[in-house]
């Protein structure tokens, strides 16, 4: 069973400013207040290439988000083993084209994807200009500019795969397990799950949307060198603390 979500928005900033906003969105609670839910942010890979000028940057993201509370009272202990607040890895791919105005990014969870396996995929983009009817390239510099971004979000449970074989074998266990499964049913299961995710992600969509406006706001109030500043005496900060 597969489930996709999609959504559409534009930023009222340039194109290299949403760019730069999307790589710092999780360096701060105080740039990103809806961010106190990510633990660390590592960068594990990062090269720019010579023949196309893009840059691709591979980053490790630990954080308190975890499979969203209705499918944890859905699914039997005996398959979670109570691990509910548990903090999951998300591996994030980014493709910066700063020449033709666009960014490529896709995420997914590390954990739990026997469960239930999130995917989000991104698409940035300067939007193209047709004066006098005559489509011309986007200029991503614009200081005026917008940016475009396209989300999808693709949510697939493999659970009823999983079980499927089970279900065959024993109808019941010493846990019960068994039995629910074989009332709501393989695909009941898997469809249950992702609606449910699809719901929460909406509300986290829009909550990532906010987050990425303080900061586009901030580096419009107080330029680049303001909000590395700010970044720096966290990290510090952080230091000092541990």
């Amino acid at each position: 069973m597969v489930l996709t979500h999609t959504t559409n928005h534009t930023y009222n900033h340039p194109f290299p400013t949403v760019t730069l906003a999307f790589f710092l969105r999780y360096c701060t609670p105080q740039l990103n207040p809806f961010a106190n839910h990510v633990l660390s942010t590592d960068t594990i890979a990062q090269h720019v290439d010579p023949a196309t000028g893009r840059l691709h940057t591979t980053r490790i993201h630990l954080k308190k988000s975890k499979m969203p509370p209705a499918v944890m009272k859905l699914l039997p202990t005996s398959l979670t083993g109570g691990a509910a607040d548990k903090a999951s890895y998300i591996l994030e791919t980014s493709v910066v084209d700063m020449k033709e105005g666009w960014m490529s990014t896709e995420s997914r969870n590390l954990n739990f994807v026997g469960v239930l396996s999130v995917i989000e995929k991104q698409t940035y983009s300067a939007p193209a200009t047709s004066p006098s009817q005559h489509v011309t390239a986007p200029n991503p510099f614009a200081s005026n500019g917008t940016t475009d971004v396209a989300t999808t979000v693709i949510f697939r449970s493999r659970l009823g795969e999983r079980i499927r074989d089970k279900l065959h074998t024993a109808h019941h266990d010493a846990s019960g397990e068994g039995g629910w499964f074989s009332r709501l049913g393989a695909r009941g299961v898997q469809r249950s799950i992702e609606s449910l995710a699809s719901t929460k992600t909406v509300d986290q969509l829009g909550k990532s949307r906010e987050g990425m406006q303080k900061i586009l706001e901030r580096l419009r109030q107080t330029g680049v060198m303001g909000v590395l500043e700010l970044r720096k005496m966290a990290r510090e900060r952080s230091m000092e603390a541990a």
